[in-house]
C-alpha cells in the first residue's frame, strides 16, 4: 500500500502521497480530473518554474521575501526549469478553469522542495507556503497565460522553426535540382500546359518559405507578457516595481526579448497571442497537406500510376500485397496536420472562453497549442530526413506524359485558333494519338511551324 501524509488546504485535510512533492490542492485536482491521462508538457512546466524562479527573485531584491526563503524557492525553482521534478506535475490537462489547479501545482512542489533544502519535513509550510511565499505578487491568472507564452516561444524557438528552416532550403535545392525536367502541368486533375519539376517544386518551396516568414512575424506577439497583473491585471498585493523586474529576469533567463505587456488589461482579458500562432500554424498545416499530397499523386504508382517522382522506400506499406511500399512519411504529415488543424479549432473555441477579465479556458489552450508546435517540428524534421531529400524523378517518364498531354494543343491555338486546336485534341483522345500526330495528318501547318510550336523548351 502506499504511505500517506496528512496535509490540508482550506477546504480540510487530504492524504497525499508520502513522497509526493505536491500538496492537497494538486491532490484535489488529481481526484477531481481523472479525465485523460494528459498532462501539460514539459516545456510548459519549464516555463512555470521560470516564472516563480523570476518572481523570488524580484520579490527578494524588493525585500518582500527573506533572503532566506528567496534563495530557497529560486533553487526548487532550477530544479524545476532543470525537468528534474516533471513527474511531481500530475494535473490532468483538463482542469480546472483558467489553471489553478496547475499554478497550484507548481506552488506546492517548489515549496515543498525550498521546505526541503531548508532542512524541514515534507509538508512543512510554515517557513516556506506555496500562497504566501512561491505564489507572492501571482495569480493563475496571469501566471498560466504567461507560461503559454514562454513555453511557446521557447518551443518554436528551439524546436520548430529550425526544423522548418532545413525543410524551406531541401525543398528549395529540390527546385534546382529538377529545373532542368519537363512534364506536363495538371489543373482539376487534368492534363494542362508543359512545365518543369522545378517550378513545381519552387512552387512548394516558396509556399513554405511564405509561411515560415509568417510564423516568424506572429511570433513576436508571444513577447508581449503580462506578469503583475496577477488577479484583474491591477497589480493588487504586489511590489511596484515587481512587474518590471520580474519580467526582465524572464528575459535574461530565456534570453529572449519578453517585455510588459502594451496594455497589461487586454492581456489578462484575452489570449490574443496564443490565437495567432495557432492560426498560423493550421495554415502550415493546410499548405502541407497540399504539398504532401500532391507528392503522394506525383509518386503514385509505380506501374498504375503517375510514378514521375520516387519516393524513398522507407518501410514495406503491406501486410498482405508482397513488395508494396507506401508514401508512409507524407501519410504520417497529413495526420499531424489534421491534428493541428483540430487543435486550432479547439484553441478557436477556447478563445470564446474569454469573459471579463480572464479566459478560464487556457489549460486546453496551452495543451492544444503546444502539442501542435511540438508535432510539426517533429514531423517536419522526420519527413525532411526520411522523404523529402531522398526524392528522385524519372524524367522519362515526366517527358512521356508531357508529350502525350491533349493539352500541347494550346500552344497551336496562335496557328490555327482555338476551335481547330480543340478539335485536334479531340480527335488525339479519340485515336490515342499524339497531338503532333493528329496535327501533321490534318495538315494547315508546316513541320517547322509545329516543331517550333511543341518544342518543350519553348512552352515552359
Amino acid at each position: 500500500m502506499t504511505d500517506y501524509r496528512i496535509t490540508h488546504d482550506t477546504l480540510g485535510e487530504v492524504k497525499v502521497p508520502k513522497d509526493a512533492y505536491y500538496g492537497a490542492q494538486t491532490q484535489r485536482a488529481v481526484e477531481n480530473f481523472p479525465i485523460s491521462g494528459l498532462h501539460l508538457p514539459p516545456a510548459f512546466i519549464r516555463a512555470q518554474g521560470i516564472i516563480k524562479w523570476a518572481a523570488a527573485k524580484a520579490n527578494m531584491e524588493l525585500g518582500q521575501l527573506s533572503e532566506e526563503v528567496g534563495q530557497a524557492i529560486m533553487q526548487a525553482a532550477d530544479e524545476v526549469i532543470e525537468g528534474k521534478l516533471n513527474g511531481e506535475f500530475v494535473v490532468d490537462a483538463f482542469q480546472a478553469g483558467a489553471g489553478t489547479s496547475q499554478n497550484m501545482n507548481a506552488n506546492e512542489v517548489i515549496a515543498t522542495r525550498a521546505v526541503e533544502i531548508l532542512g524541514k519535513e515534507k509538508g512543512d509550510y510554515s517557513l516556506v507556503h506555496p500562497n504566501d511565499h512561491v505564489n507572492m505578487a501571482q495569480s493563475t491568472n496571469d501566471t498560466i497565460h504567461v507560461a503559454i507564452n514562454i513555453a511557446a516561444a521557447e518551443l518554436l524557438d528551439e524546436l520548430l522553426m529550425p526544423n522548418f528552416e532545413q525543410l524551406c532550403q531541401t525543398f528549395e535545392k529540390k527546385a534546382e535540382e529538377f529545373h532542368g525536367i519537363i512534364k506536363s502541368g495538371r489543373t482539376h486533375l487534368q492534363d494542362a500546359v508543359p512545365m518543369r519539376l522545378g517550378q513545381e517544386f519552387g512552387g512548394y518551396a516558396a509556399t513554405l518559405r511564405e509561411k515560415y516568414n509568417h510564423l516568424l512575424r506572429t511570433r513576436e506577439s508571444l513577447l508581449e507578457i503580462g506578469l503583475g497583473g496577477n488577479a484583474v491585471g491591477t497589480g493588487i498585493n504586489a511590489h511596484p516595481e515587481y512587474a518590471q523586474r520580474a519580467i526582465r529576469y524572464i528575459a535574461e533567463r530565456t534570453g529572449r526579448e519578453f517585455k510588459p505587456a502594451t496594455h497589461r488589461f487586454m492581456f489578462m482579458q484575452n489570449t490574443q497571442a496564443a490565437i495567432r500562432v495557432s492560426e498560423a500554424l493550421k495554415e502550415v498545416a493546410i499548405h502541407l497537406i497540399k504539398i504532401t499530397s500532391d507528392l503522394r499523386l506525383l509518386s503514385s504508382g509505380p506501374r498504375t500510376g503517375l510514378a514521375e517522382i520516387v519516393l524513398p522506400a522507407v518501410q514495406p506499406g503491406s501486410s498482405i500485397m508482397p513488395g508494396k511500399v507506401n508514401p508512409v512519411m507524407l501519410e504520417m504529415m497529413y495526420m499531424i496536420c489534421a491534428q493541428v488543424i483540430g487543435n486550432s479549432e479547439t484553441i478557436t473555441i477556447a478563445g470564446l472562453g474569454s469573459q471579463l477579465e480572464i479566459n478560464v479556458m487556457m489549460p486546453v489552450i496551452a495543451h492544444n497549442l503546444l502539442q501542435s508546435i511540438q508535432i510539426l517540428a517533429n514531423g517536419m524534421r522526420t519527413m525532411d530526413e526520411r522523404n523529402i531529400r531522398g526524392i528522385t524523378a524519372d524524367e522519362g517518364r515526366c517527358r512521356e506524359l508531357m508529350e502525350r498531354s491533349l493539352a500541347l494543343a494550346t500552344s497551336l491555338n496562335p496557328l490555327i485558333g482555338y476551335e481547330k486546336a480543340a478539335a485536334i485534341a479531340k480527335e488525339a483522345h479519340r485515336t490515342n494519338k499524339s497531338i503532333a500526330e493528329v496535327a501533321r495528318e490534318q495538315g494547315g501547318i508546316s513541320e517547322q511551324e509545329l516543331a517550333d510550336a511543341l518544342n518543350p523548351e519553348r512552352l515552359v
